[in-house]
């Protein structure tokens, strides 16, 4: 995504694409938003990110422009722009945000699919709206929930073949980051069978932190390192720790640890009180 939006306080918006390290207050809460691409690319980074605070509502959104197909970056920053928009003209009184939020993601899978560029993206976003939280998503960009001991509140299911088969139980988590299918897709917004996945809200305590991040995480670090890093602690520097951990996976790659050059976009959220 070449275009940037504005840095956000708390009512603004963020939405960028290429390399970023955001740090802010986002509708009560602390929010850490970073984006590198890949070092083996050269284009531009595919993924887009958005963070929107709202009437003390807090949108969330990583995006992923399907790497291999054309304008990747284009579908991603489509899917982000038309969220930053419909977040913004919603009346909260008169609907939920759920509402803007389920037809700013159809309405960005019939204009990708109306371009004919063959291009698509995966999305992730969670809504959080004071201690509740509810999950989106479509695609292998995914949405973790941890508490400060590390326990997991929430670990959605990523839509692609490795990740059916580790919730089915006939993969185990090192078995899926070398499988040879880990980087197949299902479900993606650009596709004419999109079905955006919903959660039940879930409860969220001050001290749980939420990760949404495109593959580029996922794929470089096993669960156990995400969560060690992120868990506690000051949550800027938790976002550079792992930030770094990712880039030093993809540039000194070993036999026995995951590594795969790809754009990385994740943020960080944490409430306040």
């Amino acid at each position: 995504m070449t275009e940037q939006l504005t840095t956000l306080t708390d009512g603004s918006v963020v939405a960028r694409g290429d390399a970023v390290f955001e740090h802010m207050d986002v509708a009560g809460g602390q929010c850490v938003m970073a984006s590198h691409a890949s070092p083996e690319k050269t284009t531009g980074n595919e993924d887009s990110a958005t963070a929107i605070a709202r009437d003390g509502v807090a949108v969330l959104a990583v995006a992923d422009g399907l790497g291999g197909l054309p304008a990747g970056d284009a579908a991603s920053g489509a899917l982000v722009k038309t969220l930053v928009n419909a977040v913004a003209k919603i009346d909260l009184k008169a609907r939920p945000m759920r509402g803007a939020i389920l037809d700013a993601l159809e309405k960005s899978n019939n204009k990708i699919l109306k371009t004919g560029l063959g291009n698509a993206t995966t999305v992730a976003l969670a809504e959080v709206d004071g201690d509740s939280l509810r999950n989106y998503y479509a695609g292998d960009s995914q949405i973790l929930v941890i508490g400060q001991r590390g326990k997991i509140k929430l670990q959605t299911v990523a839509h692609s073949p490795t990740g059916y088969a580790v919730e089915s139980g006939y993969l185990d988590e090192d078995e899926a980051l070398t499988h040879e299918e880990r980087h197949y897709v299902a479900n993606v917004v650009g596709s004419a069978e999109m079905s955006v996945q919903m959660g039940m809200p879930i409860k969220l305590s001050r001290y749980d932190t939420v990760i949404i991040a495109t593959d580029g995480l996922w794929d470089n670090l096993y669960l156990e390192e995400i969560i060690d890093i992120t868990r506690k602690g000051d949550l800027l520097q938790a976002g550079r720790t792992l930030m770094d951990a990712v880039q030093k996976r993809i540039a000194e790659p070993k036999p026995d640890m995951p590594s795969h050059a790809d754009d990385v976009t994740f943020i960080l959220y944490r409430r306040k009180s």
